[in-house]
């Protein structure tokens, strides 16, 4: 497999978290093997490219500990950060980066597999669309689960914590 690529945040070494059953669900056709193992060998230099790596929420997210962590705590915690990743513009709380207006954003599908690989487990269809369609049933509302777009207090606050922000919708 390889090893992660790391970097250094202050004086720690940070690894960049992955699942091992990314880009899997579907495992089992031999006519996949090739494309998953090209897929994943494209993640890992993805993942080492310094380009790739510059203003961009999901490496910041894949390779910070305490976010990684916290993602891994809680199945709720999880799906409150991908439902904030999904339809949502973010940008880095930088002063070059606000003002040439840079922002990141992701699909729903991918926002699941970032929350996947930050827990090292998974896939992106185990929290794509994991969040409350239509009227809230009680089963949803006691897991702690939200509709796609919506942002947490506390997942604002982390994401500011890690130098983001959540941009206001311009409609």
């Amino acid at each position: 497999m390889g090893s992660n690529p790391t970097r250094c945040t202050n004086t720690t070494m940070t690894k960049v978290n992955s699942s091992p059953q990314r880009h899997t669900f579907q495992h089992g056709k031999i006519e996949l093997e090739t494309v998953l193992k090209d897929i994943r060998n494209q993640d890992r230099l993805k993942l080492a490219d310094p380009e790739w790596q510059k203003d961009n929420l999901e490496y910041d997210l894949r390779s910070t500990k305490w976010i990684c962590d916290k993602t891994k705590s809680t199945k709720t915690y999880a799906q409150n950060l991908y439902a904030a990743l999904c339809n949502n513009d973010f940008q880095k709380n930088a002063v070059w980066t606000r003002l040439e207006d840079k922002v990141w954003s992701c699909s729903w599908r991918h926002a699941g597999g970032i929350v996947a690989d930050m827990r090292e487990e998974g896939d992106y269809i185990d929290w794509y669309c994991s969040g409350i369609q239509g009227e809230p049933d009680e089963s949803w509302i006691d897991l702690g689960h939200i509709p796609e777009g919506t942002v947490t207090d506390q997942i604002r606050e982390d994401l500011f914590r890690l130098g983001w922000l959540v941009l206001e919708s311009k409609n």
